[in-house]
Formats: C-alpha cells, sequence, structure tokens
C-alpha cells in the first residue's frame, strides 16, 4: 500500500540567513509513504502528517537536509511498518521566480 500526503503546508523556522532564523516562513511537504497491509495494521495517515508538522517546528532547522533526515530516522522509529519514504520539503517564497525544494528517498 501507498499513502501519499500532498501539499502539507505550514509555517516553521528553516533556512539559514539571518531573516529565516527568527521569522517563520511557509513550506510545503509531500510525502510518500509504502507499507505492508496485512488486512490488520495500517497507518494513520492524520497521525503521520501530525507527526512531520510537530517535528518541523519543534526543530527549528538550518538546513532542509537535516530536516529531512530527522523526520525520516523520526518517522521509522514512530511508524515501523514503513518500507520506503519520500519526503519533499518545499520553501515556495525563498525566491521570487521558483519554488525551491529538496528530497529524500529512503528505504529499509
Amino acid at each position: 500500500m501507498t499513502i501519499e500526503i500532498r501539499a502539507l503546508t505550514f509555517d516553521c523556522i528553516i533556512g539559514i540567513l539571518d531573516f529565516e532564523r527568527v521569522t517563520p516562513q511557509r513550506v510545503v511537504i509531500d510525502t510518500v509513504i509504502d507499507y505492508d497491509y496485512d488486512g490488520e495494521q495500517f497507518l494513520d495517515y492524520a497521525a503521520i502528517a501530525a507527526h512531520i508538522r510537530t517535528r518541523m517546528r519543534e526543530g527549528e532547522f538550518a538546513l532542509v537536509e537535516t530536516a529531512l533526515q530527522v523526520l525520516t530516522d523520526t518517522l521509522k522509529i514512530s511508524f515501523p511498518a514503513i518500507k520506503s519514504l519520500s519526503i519533499t520539503i518545499a520553501k515556495p517564497d525563498i525566491l521570487p521566480d521558483c519554488r525551491v525544494s529538496v528530497t529524500k528517498k529512503s528505504n529499509f
């Protein structure tokens, strides 16, 4: 089975520029999760979305890459049924003429 959480949008502190360290900015997160469904065990997508939102807001990450690694590690610990995971963090407002994003793909 595959769960897709698309366009999870919220504000958080992320980035290395001076203003990014004090002013929350909008991020948009896309996540694709593959897991084995045995007819009983399932993954709660609302809990996954809440996990991502909470970790991002609490982390106040300097680098998107660090945020991606922390999300990958903590999602796998909190939801051990995950078999593969792709997470994209976009900062749509950081540059005036484009949307910048970084993706991490993991297989477990």
